[in-house]
């Protein structure tokens, strides 16, 4: 039984606001966790992205509301573009073979990220529910996907939110090497032609650290965030040029080095 004094998890209704993570006190056993409730629809999502928060929930439980501390995020100055994946891409851009494209197919994106099997998982966090209130958030304008194919085959992806000028990652998946690396280089690229200051990617994992992430504190993310989302919305085409943001190196008519 909870003591009295202890914090309680607020269940939020459709028509309530979800609190400011900066008003909620600690859940000692779940610290970032700052509401339930079952509004998961587009109007919500873009309340919580809006205040630095997200949702993630396993199937059966309620829509949990999450805002950590620290937040994983990845300044896009700061990202590790390594060698080998420099000279992939390269390799892919002078012999026309490796193509990024914006919002093909978001879909079949959700779905491959939340089908691919990961290492460490048994199951995933991408349920039935969180696929169709994320397809009808791209629908909204607010959710979108990056494509990567080799060939002409797609080899990986990853789906991310905008709003305004902030950018929050939530899932890549691979079908084949450095499928997800492509598509994430392609996000950056883009994020830094526009000024983008973090690409939020929610939780610490060592994938994301060696590719340059690194947790910042709460109330820097949020303020942040605030000043992100008031930006007007960023320019989300990509093309061939787009790599220079990237690497000076990154063209057709470079030989790779």
């Amino acid at each position: 039984m909870a003591h009295l004094n202890e914090p309680q998890l607020a269940w939020i209704e459709p028509d309530e606001a979800l609190p400011l993570p900066e008003s909620v006190e600690p859940l000692p056993e779940h610290p970032g966790l700052i509401a339930a409730g079952r509004d998961l629809s587009a109007a919500r999502l873009l309340e919580a992205y809006s205040a630095g928060i997200f949702p993630w929930f396993s199937e059966g439980q309620p829509v949990l509301w999450w805002s950590p501390d620290p937040r994983m995020c990845l300044k896009p100055t700061a990202f590790k573009l390594h060698s080998s994946l420099r000279k992939r891409i390269q390799t892919g851009l002078r012999s026309k073979r490796l193509r990024i494209a914006i919002n093909e197919d978001f879909h079949s994106v959700i779905t491959h990220c939340a089908t691919r099997p990961r290492d460490g998982q048994q199951g995933t966090w991408i349920v039935p529910s969180m696929i169709e209130a994320y397809r009808a958030f791209h629908i909204a304008g607010y959710a979108h996907a990056v494509t990567a194919h080799w060939d002409g085959a797609l080899v990986g992806g990853l789906y991310f939110v905008n709003i305004g000028g902030a950018v929050f990652g939530e899932s890549m998946f691979s079908l084949a090497t450095d499928g997800s690396k492509f598509a994430l280089a392609a996000l950056v690229a883009i994020c830094r032609r526009e000024s983008v200051a973090l690409i939020d990617c929610q939780q610490e994992t060592q994938h994301l650290a060696s590719l340059g992430a690194r947790p910042i504190s709460r109330q820097v993310f949020l303020q942040s965030n605030r000043q992100a989302t008031m930006r007007e919305a960023i320019d989300l085409g990509f093309s061939e040029e787009t790599w220079l943001t990237l690497d000076p190196r990154l063209t057709t008519h470079n030989r790779v080095s």
